[in-house]
């Protein structure tokens, strides 16, 4: 995986457009002056966690004795299940989810950005290849980058393409990371083939 697929990866599983009405609702009782600032300390916290989940997630790989293979195939029917919510988006997701007061951490931060999926998306990345953990570090920042355009013009983008064009761009990514999905699970079953299943 180059540099470039790794970084569409991450952001695919971000989802910063399935993400962006969560964010809209979540920030209803927060002031307009401040929305900015809370919406990029929350990306900045979500940025650190998965910087540090990037070093050691392979530690406590190790220290679990989680093959590659495993991980790979575990990763790979992950990333089909986040794609077909993202395709076939489920009535029971909290769009409409409001806090009391400034949030803080959560949701924003964990779990919307820095969720499951996408700890786990970045687990996979550095224990394939871990002698690549710099241009693995890139990717992650370069799609945290493009996502945190996207939410940090939350609102601008929200009018501009309307709740359906919010919806057909999601399912669209969703559509393009079930490919990615196949393929990582298809890759883990060849490498477990290849090992004699041990």
């Amino acid at each position: 995986m180059t540099t470039a697929s790794a970084a569409i990866l991450l952001f695919l599983v971000m989802d910063p457009l399935g993400n962006l009405p969560l964010f809209l609702s979540a920030l209803q009782s927060v002031p307009s002056a401040r929305q900015l600032r809370v919406v990029a300390r929350e990306l900045v916290i979500a940025y650190v966690l998965l910087a540090a989940f990037l070093f050691t997630g392979p530690f406590l790989l190790g220290f679990l004795h989680i093959s590659q293979q495993a991980l790979t195939i575990a990763g790979g029917i992950v990333l089909f299940l986040i794609a077909l919510r993202m395709v076939f988006p489920s009535t029971e997701r909290p769009l409409n989810e409001t806090l009391d007061g400034e949030p803080f951490i959560v949701p924003l931060a964990i779990p919307y950005v820095a969720g499951p999926s996408t700890l786990a998306t970045v687990l996979l990345l550095m224990s394939r290849e871990p002698g690549r953990w710099p241009e693995w570090l890139v990717a992650l920042t370069v799609a945290w980058a493009a996502g945190a355009v996207i939410l940090l013009l939350g609102s601008r983008l929200s009018r501009l393409l309307g709740p359906r064009g919010l919806i057909a761009m999601e399912r669209l990514m969703g559509m393009v990371l079930v490919a990615v999905a196949v393929e990582m699970f298809l890759q883990g079953l060849r490498g477990a083939a290849g090992s004699g299943l041990r």
